[in-house]
């Protein structure tokens, strides 16, 4: 029997941050990885070419949660990890033809919305500067610390939150709030749009997520050297120096306890002792395949899920200067779109395109004179629909889309392909049913409802990455690594 003090299962993000932080706090960790290599949705695409892709998450918030990291240790981050603020942030393509570019600089972005959209600057710096006393009052309460624990509500933060909760909009949607904001429907969708972030439903979710454009807006978007997947390579790097040991192509297959405490887990390789483990996996597989005789909470694991995606990664053979490093391009109606993914569990025929494109700013990620474009389209998680028939459908209505948009055919200057739906979202990063963010946060009370980042039940059992709190993404999976270490370490 291998004995190891400290164990983490997955290497996505959240399991390398919390590898990281119980390193530098003494632990001696080993983190399970079934696949290949590390980074879990955060990996990356290789095709035939020369074109190489960011594999899943492309935006870049909250700089300073990934530099944090290297402080804790006592590293300087530019030694490991660099970025760039990025200005423009995205650039919008509405399907009546109106293009809006997304300034960093806040001023120059509400006069670009009042010249393209005739909506008045004073309104969106308005917006924007409310979206911003929202995250400053609650982001210390909910997204830092466990919402699960009785001292959480003793915390001088939670003042500030319940203080701004008349402002939150509980009881409204984003849409909602977002229509009574703006007079033209276009800068509706816009602000819409940020409800996908953590795979929900603007007409559905609670305007309390419109402080979400906070952190573009208000804080900046950021592009690491190298791509996304450079903040996996450089926290791999330091966890590795820190002690920390990788077991990869070695999936766990089983959770060991008794009478209540975590005693060690199974591998086809062996069976290990220890007395704590960190789940980074889904936490539907987590109880459905890992703790097979342990009784799962069911209500929590019964939760509607996000959204899921369908990326096309697209080796084009032609630069396009009117393309930034993000790119959205509208469907003309968004409520549609909505009512397909989360009501009638499809996509719409006419859906929302986000195009990533980072050969700009890496040149190496194609060859001289062409791009890679990362394709997405928000669609529902995985419940057995006909895929091979939706993934042509959809991929016929994107070219549609972003040909129309463009002015060009872009189908003939496609040079490589590669596909990534649901069902293989699932496979490979054991997201339940391929959501991208676990649950969805259609509801006021969503942020609550979420697998708190411990066991009731079993002593020595954590949870971390997107499907338990504070939620998905790259910055919320980094502030759960806290949340765990913190519970682990108190």
């Amino acid at each position: 029997m291998t004995q190891t003090p400290t164990a983490i299962i997955g290497a996505g993000i959240g399991g390398i941050a919390t590898a990281v932080r119980l390193a530098v706090r003494g632990h001696r960790v080993v983190v399970f990885e079934a696949q290949e290599s590390f980074g879990g949705k955060m990996h990356q695409v290789e095709l035939p070419g020369g074109y190489r892709f960011d594999g899943g998450p492309s935006l870049f918030t909250l700089p300073h949660l990934v530099d944090e990291l290297f402080e804790l240790a006592g590293r300087n981050p530019a030694d490991y990890f660099r970025y760039q603020r990025l200005d423009p942030i995205t650039e919008y393509f509405f399907a009546d033809g109106t293009r809006v570019t997304a300034w960093a600089d806040e001023k120059k972005f509400a006069r670009e919305v009042e010249e393209k959209l005739g909506v008045p600057a004073a309104d969106v710096r308005a917006f924007l500067a409310r979206s911003g006393r929202a995250y400053d009052a609650t982001a210390g309460t909910f997204l830092q610390k466990s919402l699960h624990k009785a001292g959480t509500y003793l915390s001088p933060d939670v003042l500030k939150a319940l203080a701004a909760l008349p402002q939150l909009g509980l009881t409204s949607t984003m849409h909602q709030r977002h229509e009574a904001a703006f007079s033209d429907p276009r800068l509706v969708q816009l602000f819409d749009r940020f409800a996908t972030y953590n795979g929900s439903d603007p007409y559905q979710a609670p305007a309390t997520l419109s402080m979400i454009p906070h952190l573009e807006h208000g804080i900046g978007a950021f592009y690491p050297e190298g791509g996304i997947y450079a903040i996996a390579q450089s926290l791999v790097r330091l966890a590795e120096e820190l002690g920390v040991e990788f077991r990869y192509n070695e999936p766990v297959r089983e959770i060991l306890t008794e009478s209540g405490h975590i005693t060690g887990l199974r591998t086809d390789q062996d069976t290990y002792q220890f007395g704590q483990v960190v789940s980074n996996m889904d936490v539907v597989p987590t109880y459905r395949h890992l703790l097979p005789t342990q009784p799962a909470p069911e209500r929590t694991l019964s939760q509607p899920r996000s959204s899921s995606a369908l990326i096309f990664y697209w080796g084009v053979a032609r630069r396009f200067p009117e393309l930034g490093v993000h790119n959205i391009f509208f469907s003309e109606d968004y409520k549609r779109e909505f009512e397909a993914i989360f009501g009638q569990q499809t996509i719409s025929p006419d859906p929302t395109v986000y195009v990533n494109i980072t050969s700009g700013h890496t040149p190496t990620d194609a060859p001289e004179g062409h791009e890679n474009w990362f394709v997405m389209v928000n669609v529902p998680h995985d419940q057995g629909q006909d895929w091979p028939a939706l993934v042509a459908q959809t991929r016929a209505a994107v070219l549609r889309r972003v040909s129309q948009a463009l002015g060009t055919d872009i189908g003939p200057l496609i040079r490589a392909e590669h596909v990534w739906d649901p069902p293989g979202i699932a496979a490979r990063t054991s997201s339940f049913g391929g959501a991208l963010y676990g649950s969805s946060s259609n509801n006021a009370l969503a942020a609550f409802l979420r697998h708190p980042n411990f066991s009731r039940r079993l002593k020595g059992l954590y949870f971390c990455g997107g499907s338990v709190h504070p939620g998905g993404g790259i910055p919320l999976c980094l502030l759960s690594a806290h949340i765990v270490s913190d519970l682990m370490n108190n």
